[in-house]
């Protein structure tokens, strides 16, 4: 078993594959360390693939896993994850700006510091700044919503104990969040390192400033799938019976203001022509269609399909 695994994700990164391979080996040998580094290729439309499976033959290290088409960061690492068999697994992206230089210092934080996962932190950025400023807002909502107080959330650069990635599954965009979904397993020993940002030296960024939009909206849906997926009648019971309590005690006020009415000889109007019976009925046909959704919510959570939503072509260098 080898002490460390680094974990890859690839789209269209040809160019920087053979130096950043010959940089990790380097690093590796320098400090005696076992390891296997697993390229994931994400749907590359250059020759990637052709690259990663030229390095396998001359690094026995080297391994590969080829999707048939692009299905995003957070599937690569997913699928990295259930290959990954050392000790600390270490995720950096194939651009070159993080440096393996700092997989030692990572891999003592784990082994030595207790650590379960340990993120990078960019605090010196190469970025322009409409990358830098919107990605610090991003940070600063994200550690006030999860409560874990990491600097950079989307660094590539980190390093996790095995029991960690083996019990996380990461999907669609998730990919920011490992850390906080580390937490919400029961993993809560995360720390930070300060590591070196390089300047992009091949192609371009792959990522978009739609990529922060995303960001909030997959913290919103992981925070609320992770606290509800086992209970969603929690959440939707809990909004489901407010607001039939709502328009039950609405319309019994409505009766009761009319039989008292009556009964004093007033002049009251028709409960029908009062627009709190509107409200009142809108409330309880709400209360009971979140009733509904809690139910059929907690039927698809009992049946719900393990099924990964990635397909792999190709593999290379795994033992099966």
């Amino acid at each position: 078993m080898p002490q460390i695994s680094v974990v890859v994700p690839v789209y269209n990164e040809e160019e920087s594959l053979p130096e950043l391979t010959l940089w990790i080996s380097r690093v590796m040998h320098d400090h005696g360390f076992s390891y296997e580094l697993i390229f994931i290729n994400d749907g590359s439309t250059d020759d990637s693939w052709g690259i990663i499976y030229s390095l396998s033959h001359r690094y026995n290290e080297v391994k590969g896993i080829n999707f048939t088409r692009n299905y995003g960061k957070s599937a690569a690492l997913d699928a990295g994850f259930k290959k990954a068999c050392g000790d600390v697994v270490i995720t950096m992206d194939a651009d070159l700006q993080d440096s393996p230089n700092e997989i030692p210092g990572l891999y003592v934080l784990i082994m030595e510091g207790k650590f379960d996962v340990v993120s990078g932190w960019k605090k010196e950025r190469h970025d322009p700044l409409g990358k830098t400023i919107p990605s610090r807002f991003f940070n600063g909502v994200t550690r006030w919503i999860s409560g874990i107080k990491l600097h950079d959330f989307n660094c590539g650069l980190k390093a996790y104990r095995l029991k960690v990635v083996k019990n996380i599954q990461i999907y669609g965009e998730m990919h920011r969040y490992i850390p906080l979904l580390a937490k919400w397993n029961g993993f809560s020993k995360i720390g930070e390192k300060v590591v070196q940002h390089q300047s992009r030296k091949y192609g371009y960024s792959k990522f978009g400033i739609e990529r922060f939009l995303n960001g909030f909206l997959d913290l919103i849906s992981v925070s609320f799938v992770h606290r509800y997926k086992k209970k969603p009648m929690h959440f939707f019971g809990f909004l489901g019976s407010f607001s039939f309590l709502a328009g039950f005690i609405i319309t019994c006020w409505l009766i009761f203001e009319k039989v008292y009415g009556l009964s004093k000889g007033y002049k009251v109007r028709e409960i029908t022509d009062q627009p709190l019976f509107f409200l009142a009925l809108v409330a309880l046909i709400i209360g009971v269609q979140l009733f509904v959704t809690g139910f059929i919510a907690e039927l698809m959570t009992s049946n719900q399909s393990k099924e990964t939503e990635y397909k792999i072509d190709e593999e290379i260098n795994f033992d099966f």
